[in-house]
């Protein structure tokens, strides 16, 4: 994994993901962005970094769309605008970020093999938004 920092888009497999977004129709955004979230919610025993690095990313685009949440602003997201997204999205990014989270995610297990103290509290902070959105 080709990561720069932190952030939700700071790795290769983010940055790539923004770019399918951006070459995706507007009409068939949402579902990208719904199928990353569902990816990283399916497997029944272990969460490759990958998919739940896109989770994080789609997490990331459904929480700028909710109050409170931050714009995507980085050059590594998409550049393109997204339409507006179904709220139904903010409840299965907080189960994909769960999983992201969780025990049997291979992300969270190199980022804490690496020792960052950043991370995990950025999730965290995305998640909230989404739940107080999610309602």
């Amino acid at each position: 994994m080709g990561t720069w920092d932190t952030g939700h888009f700071d790795n290769d497999t983010a940055a790539d993901f923004s770019g399918r977004i951006d070459e995706t129709p507007e009409a068939g955004k949402e579902a990208v962005i719904r199928k990353a979230l569902e990816g990283a919610i399916a497997p029944t025993d272990y969460l490759d970094s990958d998919e739940a690095v896109i989770a994080v990313a789609s997490a990331a685009l459904v929480a700028s769309q909710c109050p409170g949440g931050e714009p995507v602003t980085t050059a590594y997201g998409p550049d393109k605008p997204l339409p507006v997204l179904a709220t139904d999205l903010r409840p299965l990014a907080v189960k994909a970020l769960d999983a992201v989270l969780g025990e049997d995610s291979e992300l969270r297990e190199l980022w804490d093999d690496a020792g960052d103290k950043e991370w995990a509290p950025g999730i965290a902070r995305l998640r909230e938004v989404l739940v107080a959105a999610a309602g």
